[in-house]
């Protein structure tokens, strides 16, 4: 018989698997056995190199897995220095890189009456003076090709919205910037199909391409996550970020907003790093219950400290094999 065989010891499933398993191979495939080590993962052919006066690391070449995380949304100056302080001081403890996220608009409302920010200019100000007062890096989407230019003077990685990621006019705009560029796979799309998008920024010279999955429709609303599909949109050559937010969205379920799983965010979070994801992406919040936006699938800031490090725990054990 050949293939990989996996036992677990551990009551707890998810923790056996992502932390502790024990792997067999047989024979034809390897010769040796490793204990507590999880299979080490091949650098991608197209991986991304991000420098800035706070940090520098690469994605895609297997030795670190940085995160972006932050609100969804600037609601007010306050929580955003809350949620960029508490961030940094933690992946700084942890020794994780970290790119700060946050929205200054989210266009894609179900409902009129829906939260959409302070206005794009007043909180990209916010955005720029906490990314100075706290001495971090920032990450946000931008919706329409007119916002491209401004934004990009204050974000160091743009990022494509996943049902914009088709929008050729937008992804080139953003692409010229020769910034970093965070494309989200579209819901209906197919891991293999992300090519075609990267190509399009490809085309005007911009080789730091990041391809994000959110998940993908599994009829009406609700996402599912295909495990294999993010290793196939790996094979294309461009490191992938796996959302882990996003993708425990409920879309509709209130009728007039999208619902979500915030307490299952951990569990794909902790199946991506051992899936061998070249990054993650997480919205935090003080209060999820309180939120402006995307609460229901937001991680409490409380809770990340905890997260973060049983993250790092399994991102280990995928050293040394």
């Amino acid at each position: 018989m050949s293939g990989l065989i996996v036992y677990c010891p551990y009551k707890n499933p998810l923790d056996s698997f992502a932390v502790r398993c024990h792997f067999w191979l047989e024979p034809n495939v390897a010769s040796e056995r490793s204990t507590h080590t999880m299979y080490k993962f091949s650098p991608v052919t197209k991986p991304v190199e991000f420098q800035s006066p706070n940090q520098s690391f690469r994605w895609g070449e297997c030795d670190r897995f940085p995160i972006f995380a932050g609100p969804d949304i600037v609601e007010d100056e306050g929580m955003v220095l809350e949620v960029a302080t508490e961030m940094k001081r933690l992946t700084t403890e942890l020794e994780i890189p970290w790119v700060f996220k946050s929205s200054y608009d989210k266009a894609n409302r179900q409902s009129v009456d829906s939260y959409r920010g302070p206005g794009m200019e007043q909180a990209l100000k916010t955005l720029e003076k906490v990314k100075a007062q706290v001495g971090c890096d920032l990450i946000t989407d931008v919706h329409e090709t007119t916002q491209v230019e401004r934004a990009a003077e204050v974000a160091d990685v743009l990022q494509i919205p996943a049902f914009l990621c088709r929008q050729t006019d937008l992804v080139v705009a953003a692409a010229k910037t020769g910034q970093v560029l965070h494309i989200k796979k579209g819901q209906f799309m197919a891991p293999g199909d992300m090519l075609s998008i990267a190509k399009k920024a490809e085309s005007v010279g911009n080789k730091n391409i990041l391809l994000c999955d959110r998940g993908t429709f599994f009829g009406y609303g609700r996402l599912v996550n295909d495990f294999l599909g993010l290793v196939e949109m790996r094979s294309l050559g461009f490191p992938v970020i796996l959302d882990c937010t996003h993708s425990t969205q409920l879309p509709g379920a209130t009728g007039k907003s999208s619902g979500g799983r915030g307490d299952l965010v951990g569990v794909l979070a902790k199946a991506g790093l051992a899936a061998g994801v070249d990054g993650l992406f997480l919205e935090v919040h003080p209060d999820p219950s309180k939120a402006l936006c995307d609460g229901p699938t937001s991680v409490p800031l409380a809770e990340m400290g905890t997260l973060l490090r049983s993250l790092k725990a399994i991102w280990q054990t995928h050293k040394g094999s």
